[in-house]
């Protein structure tokens, strides 16, 4: 991963990355993107769950070839796995695709240190070299992102973090989606209103929290990604 040893160089990135944030919070996702790409140029990628593909349609229309990295636990839903070939065929994505990281067989799904081995480690190898990264995370997604900067100086990865839908709702994803006529993940319409791995996801009833699927046996709101 490219952490900036040089202090005078981290505390530049982090002032632009609060000024830019500032300035974006009520700007258009694709200019974000437009700003990211010619920022860092190669050095910036886009992580992507794939719980729909709205994020992905906006960045490709800026820059087709940005690399996309898609984090696969060996734990997905077999939908999740035929959802990422749909997208990445449609944008003829330059897609990577991780796999989980040495040790991950002592760690099953949902067990403690499951994400860290899934996840973490192998989406900062992913990212080495790299010194900006585009996340679709937004503030509804859950309590713990609800003060999520448009950009920022990410301390625990080492580089600026960038989430052009960080503002966005349910109903903008939505809506997105249906105008620009983009493929639905399947189980969406069977109830997970929030896609992760299939031993740890279930569907939510009418009027639950979208994030209650998501270790719903457990006080985890987090992988480990985005904290």
């Amino acid at each position: 991963m490219s952490i900036m040893a040089n202090t005078s160089e981290v505390a530049q990135l982090r002032d632009e990355a609060e000024e830019r944030s500032a300035f974006f919070e009520s700007a258009p996702a694709g200019l974000v993107i437009a700003w990211a790409v010619e920022r860092f140029g190669e050095k910036v990628a886009m992580a992507s769950s794939f719980q729909d593909a709205v994020l992905i349609d906006i960045a490709v229309t800026v820059d087709p070839a940005i690399e996309v990295i898609f984090l696969d636990t060996g734990a997905h839903f077999p939908e999740t796995l035929e959802y990422v070939e749909t997208i990445r065929k449609r944008y003829d994505l330059n897609l990577t695709v991780t796999k989980p990281a040495a040790g991950a067989e002592q760690w099953p799904c949902g067990t403690a240190q499951c994400c860290e081995f899934r996840k973490v480690r192998p989406l900062k190898d992913a990212l080495a070299g790299k010194e900006a990264w585009i996340t679709g995370l937004k503030r509804v997604d859950a309590w713990t992102r609800r003060s999520a900067p448009i950009a920022s100086f990410d301390e625990n990865w080492g580089m600026v973090k960038i989430n052009p839908l960080a503002t966005w709702t349910e109903e903008d994803v939505a809506g997105y989606q249906a105008d620009h006529g983009i493929p639905e993940h399947p189980l969406l319409s069977r109830g997970y209103l929030s896609i992760g791995c299939a031993p740890t996801t279930r569907p939510v009833d009418v009027g639950e929290d979208p994030r209650a699927g998501r270790w719903s046996d457990s006080d985890k709101v987090e992988c480990g990604l985005h904290i």
